[in-house]
């Protein structure tokens, strides 16, 4: 359990990127998307109208900002600490169960940071000039303990597929990546001809808890592949 905790420590000790990098970015992309408000603002549009509502909260660039440093995040937590992990006398087991519970802190931790902006945005009528941040609908729409479901599901989604990527550079060099890689695209492109007949009714009976199922197989296939990957890696 001890090496477990190192392991945790060993990530928590990169404060930037668990802690900082992700609010930077948020921060970052909410204010671009005022800026962007405020020009159609400037343009005519009535902040409070049914047209201002719709397109503020069909924006997802706070969502698509955030996604491409999180598979960053998880590559990293494995490629890069992996190998000193081992010198410093975790075991294998003992890393990638330390992994996880990093990955589970840092997804929680932005969830909870989500969720308060949400209250507060919520309270103070959108920031106070009907400006949406976080009341969008990819983030549940004002629902905050949906919020806090989506972004620690996302958040944890992100984290271990990086980390599952990492194992495989880690195992087989460069190739173990692509051959996963091939593998997904193999997988979602026999789906989709699958349900392409279908699409129509699946859209229409479509629930979102379909999404929390397919997260939580995503987060399970991937800490278990990190593990079987892990196991047997070279350290180089």
């Amino acid at each position: 359990m001890s090496a477990v905790i190192s392991t945790i420590k060993l990530h928590l000790n990169q404060r930037r990127v668990t802690f900082i990098a992700p609010l930077s970015i948020a921060g970052t992309v909410a204010i671009i998307s005022v800026l962007i408000s405020l020009v159609f603002w400037r343009a005519g549009s009535q902040p409070g109208s049914a047209g201002w509502i719709q397109g503020s909260q069909s924006n997802p660039g706070i969502v698509y900002a955030l996604v491409g440093f999180l598979i960053y995040a998880g590559v990293a937590s494995v490629a890069t600490t992996f190998p000193f992990a081992l010198t410093l006398g975790a075991t294998r087991r003992a890393f990638i169960a330390g992994t996880l519970l990093w990955d589970a802190i840092t997804a929680a931790y932005i969830a909870i940071i989500f969720a308060v902006l949400n209250v507060i945005e919520l309270a103070t009528h959108h920031w106070g000039v009907g400006f949406y941040i976080f009341d969008i609908y990819v983030l549940g729409a004002g629902n905050t303990p949906r919020l806090l479901l989506i972004v620690f599901l996302g958040v944890l989604s992100a984290l271990t597929i990086g980390g599952v990527f990492a194992a495989a550079w880690v195992r087989f060099g460069i190739r173990g990546p692509q051959v996963i890689a091939v593998g997904v695209i193999f997988v979602l492109g026999i789906a989709a001809i699958a349900i392409v007949p279908d699409a129509a009714a699946i859209i229409a009976a479509f629930q979102l808890w379909w999404l929390a199922i397919a997260a939580g197989v995503v987060i399970m296939v991937s800490s278990i592949g990190m593990w079987l990957l892990v196991r047997r890696a070279i350290v180089r």
